[in-house]
């Protein structure tokens, strides 16, 4: 199975200000990752070589920010690494870059004086550690060295380090081959080991390093890093030599040194590391082309299912969904939108059974947590939504696995709960009006931007989304009755059901606009017009005849659509904001006020396909408008291999948010491959037919 690859060359690297913004990503299965940009300068203080999850999946780490080369060539020092500091860069290393790829892995390939240097970096699945493999050719004629500075710290990853002011408490052991560090605050041992080579204790601080990308966004952009001396390698002349850096790190001391050990001591064992995390990516892609028979092999299509792989993380038995790299946690909104086309479509059933039982497990008055807090690993439940996409995660899961006696079993009598608690009113508000729609609190959306406590969309009252979802889930639960002879239960789902579809209907149809209203609330409806409304079309269930389907279709693409997605705004609503950017407070007026958000492309796809029809003129329509400019284009923008969490609603439509978000990649792979590839789940027919099990 041939590797996806993007490649940069020497003229395009010497764009500065583009390659800087082409960033790339690792991630190991724990929620941990490695990061940086493909010129080798942290831009953010999210980046780093070993950003380890102490607590799988949550509490990040940045522990060994960035690896610094110098090539010593008699007198002559060529310095390849390079580092951001205010109004300056220093040294500037990326001047040496002749290439960067990534084919899953980043690789830079430097040229100083008839040396070149290649660097690969990858990290090993489910160890919290990242390694540097180095292939060094020395064409010249005398002896030479390479140092090799390991650039350190231990903070969390929203936070930066001020020596003078949050001193990093820690001791330093060194000994022949590695340096280890063991911290207090928080406890850690880090250590660095050279395959080869020799480590020398020559500390030092690198203060002030300033983080672009951080600083536009209003974020603490200043940070300081320990440097603990430098690993050293022979580069004998007209000679090809290759050797690593490995890098662990633990809450207790010996247990990194046991996985270094547990990695290898050689470069020999180091590369078939390698080859097995290789190995690792290349079943992962031959399996689902295995089972999509006559899917063409393309590099886009690949990117997006190892991008799919990278959100799924584990602790124990236990599996999560990361919403976004680099700072979301396991979000429950995001999981079970994302499930399907993370889980489902590549067939990782056991998989998506691990993250319903553990959210399942999570679930308190009928609520399932909208996030687990990366700090404190608590989970919070201040959302009305990721409840009901539980619910349909549930759905979709069956439709693939037809396992209705363990859902029976370990999922029914929650998911009865839930419709009862929904019912007679649980926390924030949410309750069933007398009309039959589900009523809430405010910022409890997807929509849930908000400014000193105050919500930017607070969207109180009955979102249009959450009535399409609440109705969803009353139809599965009703299905779900039926197919378990509690028909009495049923018959109640489906009159609870009635109500609320006459009751939408009445109060949510735009007459004037012939479309829905966003918001309805007791003073009536927010004339506001966003693309929420495209969810009462995508689901499984509609609460919408045939003609206000379309109708609803026609206007969402006339009104927001984009080469990238649905803008969240109508450009005419004096709220728009066509850019996304500045500090957080700017960042949050026009997060959801404006900028295109991929993963609606997915209902879009699902919606448009359902009112248009499904002839192969439709299908190829859909593939070429909602999702090829995002799968050729974006995946080698921004995060290279991966789907921004947003993109600015105006021209040029830049990448914004995370570099890589959850919901963007699963929606956009399911719409591609169940709506417009049509495979569809094998058990779908079975599912929705009245059949008793």
């Amino acid at each position: 199975m041939k590797m996806p690859s993007i490649n940069l060359n020497e003229n395009e690297l010497a764009d500065f200000d583009q390659a800087i913004r082409k960033e790339w990503l690792v991630t190991n299965g724990l929620g941990g990752y490695a990061a940086s940009t493909a010129l080798g300068i942290n831009t953010r203080k999210y980046h780093g070589l070993l950003v380890a999850a102490l607590h799988p999946p949550v509490d990040r780490t940045v522990c060994l920010s960035k690896l610094d080369e110098e090539v010593c060539v008699g007198n002559d020092i060529f310095c390849l690494g390079a580092n951001e500091f205010i109004g300056v860069i220093h040294p500037h290393g990326y001047r040496f870059l002749k290439e960067f790829w990534v084919s899953p892995f980043p690789t830079y390939r430097y040229e100083a004086e008839k040396i070149e240097v290649r660097k690969t970096i990858f990290m090993p699945y489910e160890r919290n550690a990242a390694v540097a493999v180095y292939h060094v050719r020395n064409s010249g004629v005398v002896n030479s060295e390479i140092k090799v500075y390991p650039v350190m710290s231990c903070r969390h990853f929203h936070s930066v380090v001020d020596r003078r002011a949050n001193q990093l408490c820690f001791n330093q052991i060194s000994r022949a081959r590695e340096v280890e560090l063991v911290f207090s605050q928080p406890s850690a041992t880090l250590v660095s080991r050279a395959i080869t080579g020799t480590f020398s204790c020559n500390s030092n601080w690198i203060d002030r390093l300033r983080y672009q990308e951080e600083e536009a966004r209003g974020e603490s952009s200043i940070d300081d890093c320990f440097q603990p001396g430098f690993f050293e390698f022979t580069l004998p002349h007209e000679h090809e030599s290759k050797f690593a850096i490995a890098t662990a790190v633990t809450e207790n001391n010996g247990e990194a040194i046991a996985i270094l050990n547990e990695m290898g001591n050689s470069i020999n064992e180091i590369e078939s590391l390698l080859a097995r995390e290789l190995n690792r990516k290349t079943t992962l892609l031959a399996r689902f082309y295995e089972t999509h028979e006559g899917v063409t092999a393309k590099d886009w299509l690949s990117w997006v299912l190892l991008a799919a792989d990278s959100f799924i993380v584990k602790k124990g038995e236990r599996k999560f969904i990361i919403a976004g790299y680099y700072w979301f946690e396991p979000w429950g909104r995001d999981s079970f939108i994302s499930l399907p086309g993370l889980m489902l479509v590549p067939r990782r059933f056991d998989d998506a059974r691990k993250v319903l039982l553990k959210f399942s497990s999570y679930s308190k008055r009928g609520l399932i947590p909208d996030y687990i807090d990366d700090k404190t690993g608590e989970p919070a439940y201040n959302t009305v939504d990721a409840t009901l996409w539980y619910v349909n995660a549930v759905l979709q899961y069956l439709k693939y696995t037809a396992a209705f006696e363990f859902v029976k079993a370990t999922f029914w009598d929650g998911l009865k709960d839930i419709i009862d608690t929904h019912q007679k009113g649980t926390e924030y508000n949410i309750h069933v009006d007398r009309d039959g729609l589900l009523e809430h609190g405010s910022r409890l959306t997807w929509m849930d931007a908000e400014n000193d406590g105050v919500a930017v969309t607070p969207r109180a009252g009955k979102a249009v989304e959450i009535q399409a979802l609440w109705y969803n889930a009353l139809r599965i639960c009703e299905i779900l009755a039926k197919k378990y002879g509690e028909n009495a239960l049923a018959d109640d789902y489906s009159s609870m059901a009635d109500k609320a579809k006459s009751s939408f209907n009445r109060e949510f149809w735009n007459s004037e606009k012939q479309c829905l209203f966003d918001v309805v609330d007791k003073h009536g409806a927010d004339q506001s017009v966003r693309s929420n409304q495209i969810i009462a079309v995508g689901l499984d269930f509609t609460m919408l005849e045939k003609d206000r389907q379309n109708l609803v279709v026609d206007f969402v693409m006339t009104e927001f659509l984009t080469p990238y997605g649905l803008r969240t705004l109508a450009q005419s609503d004096p709220r728009y904001r066509g850019r996304y950017f500045g500090d957080r407070r700017a960042r949050n007026l026009a997060y959801h006020n404006g900028p295109v958000w991929p993963w609606l492309t997915g209902p879009l796809t699902k919606a448009y396909l359902r009112t248009k029809g499904q002839a192969s003129r439709q299908l190829k329509f859909a593939q070429e408008t909602f999702l090829f400019p995002l799968f050729s284009q974006q995946t080698i923008q921004g995060g290279l291999g991966a789907i921004s969490e947003l993109y600015d609603a105006d021209l040029p439509y830049a990448p914004g948010g995370c570099i890589t978000q959850a919901w963007s990649v699963a929606e956009l792979l399911r719409a591609y491959v169940e709506d417009t590839l049509q495979f569809r789940p094998p058990h779908e027919k079975e599912v929705f037919s009245p059949k008793t099990v």
